[in-house]
């Protein structure tokens, strides 16, 4: 269910803008709007986003949002804005990159809290929100409308939330952009898309199972897209399937979005919340994952498996993963291990899922597990500006480091790890060397690590008898502060 409740900062010209006839001599000025919206809900607590809106005749140069939350409530994480917390008071400043809000454009900031209670005397720069409901965040004027009049009063029934019910004679999608806004056009569409289509989704909760099986091209790939407000849910399996995972009619297995066999997919700006895993790609080359957020999730955050080469997850964030099984809690896993290739080892026998490029994500807090899993048989991926927050890290199944690379060829490059209390935490970067040749010629430069006085090497190489024909190379140009034993357990070479 999706909660919006509209706050209105009014200026000079913003008060005359609602009167029935403006006053002539009014100055231009801001007027903002400030729409509080409930993104995903869980047991115990929820996501949430304000998006600011000028619907003045000046642009606004800044923004602020403070307002209070209930006992038992506290913001734990949150995004695109400066937060600073006093209490039960919090207060949200633009970020260095949007602050300037232009005629009739609108700016988001979003945020985690933990318990259910909801946002309460809320201002904007400065000055009381006025409350009443309003529209719910659209992404654009063409977006479907589905508000509450302005006379309505503001309730979880008044939001527009899709629903998974099926839609008694929908039609398949046809055109080169579908819209949607219910869990059933979003599976009809996913499931008849063509190459060259855009999906896009509205704002709401979509909860079902969603599996593409379309191949897209090079010149025509399928878009899925979405504000981070369209949230889809997947909690729970349904029915029996194969022990090697694939779509079959009557099963669920709980994923929140499913490629299976469809290279050459966009998936954009969505997110994707309280599923058994998060962003399942089986067969599916070539797909790239932007600005998605992934939180809560039983098991793997994003799973570029059984051969999906090719591919690129990049600012995207991924936390609180694995709250279902730890062990198996990656933020993102490239490859399978070799214990599962006789599942999805579907490249002579080897999980390929070579070449995928990591970049510039925010991965953590409470990734269970390894915050990027590089499998053995994978090779030549990039790991590239990233920033890992290693709270939480659980410890279970040997994973205590931000990432764990048993691929070869692996650039990991201009990456920031952190960690602190609660977790379990060995070192930032580890190698190991499941079998021959992996874990081998992986190439570390310009990272920089904090191990927060408990990790002992910024990069472990477990070995280098088992890369003596390829050699595993840490630069100086890596750093590294709070460690035990410093960072690297190789001589690192100067560059």
């Amino acid at each position: 269910m999706r909660i919006s409740r509209t706050f209105l900062l009014a200026g000079t010209a913003g008060a005359a803008i609602l009167l029935v006839a403006p006053l002539a001599a009014a100055a231009a000025s801001a007027a903002l709007t400030a729409t509080f919206a409930q993104t995903s809900v869980w047991g115990s607590g929820y996501g949430a986003e304000f998006a600011v809106t000028n619907r003045g005749d000046a642009a606004a140069s800044a923004w602020v949002v403070e307002f209070d939350l209930p006992a038992g409530a506290a913001v734990s994480s949150s995004w695109d804005s400066t937060r600073t917390s006093t209490g039960q008071h919090h207060r949200f400043a633009n970020a260095s990159w949007n602050g300037t809000v232009t005629v009739g454009a609108t700016v988001r900031f979003g945020f985690n809290v933990s318990g259910t209670g909801t946002p309460v005397n809320c201002t904007v720069n400065g000055l009381p929100c006025a409350g009443g409901p309003a529209p719910s965040p659209s992404r654009s004027s063409s977006s479907p409308s589905s508000s509450p009049s302005p006379s309505s009063s503001p309730s979880p029934s008044s939001s527009p939330s899709p629903s998974s019910s099926p839609s008694p004679s929908a039609p398949p999608p046809s055109g080169s952009t579908v819209d949607v806004s219910t869990a059933a056009q979003l599976q009809a569409a996913v499931a008849g898309a063509r190459p060259g289509q855009t999906i896009r989704l509205a704002p709401g909760v979509y909860d079902g199972s969603f599996i593409g099986t379309t191949p897209g091209t090079a010149a025509a790939p399928i878009t899925v897209t979405g504000p981070r407000t369209a949230v889809l849910t997947n909690p729970t399996s349904a029915g029996s399937g194969p022990s090697c995972p694939t779509p079959t009619p009557g099963w669920d297995p709980g994923y929140g979005f499913w490629l299976a066999g469809a290279p050459y997919w966009n998936l954009t700006g969505f997110t994707v919340a309280d599923a058994k895993k998060g962003v399942v790609l089986d067969d599916s080359p070539h797909v790239t994952i932007d600005g998605l957020y992934v939180h809560h999730i039983g098991d793997e955050g994003v799973h570029f498996r059984r051969s999906s080469s090719d591919g690129v997850i990049r600012n995207s964030t991924v936390e609180y993963t694995g709250t279902a099984q730890p062990a198996y809690g990656e933020g993102v896993y490239l490859g399978s291990a070799n214990s599962n290739w006789a599942c999805h080892g579907n490249s002579g026998g080897v999980d390929r899922s070579d070449r995928v490029q990591v970049l510039n994500n925010h991965i953590g807090p409470y990734v269970a597990a390894e915050h990027i899993d590089v499998k053995e048989g994978t090779v030549d991926g990039v790991i590239r500006g990233n920033t890992f927050d290693g709270r939480g890290i659980a410890g279970q199944n040997s994973a205590d480091s931000w990432v764990d690379v048993k691929g070869t060829g692996y650039l990991i490059q201009g990456n920031t790890g952190t960690f602190a209390t609660p977790g379990t935490f060995a070192n930032g970067y580890e190698t190991h060397n499941p079998v021959a040749g992996s874990g081998c010629g992986n190439v570390w430069r310009d990272n920089v690590s904090d191990l927060g006085g408990v990790g002992r090497y910024a990069i472990n190489v477990t070995s280098t008898s088992k890369c003596d024909e390829l050699l595993n190379v840490v630069y100086t140009s890596n750093s590294v502060t709070n460690a035990t034993g410093g960072l690297t357990n190789i001589s690192p070479t100067s560059g």
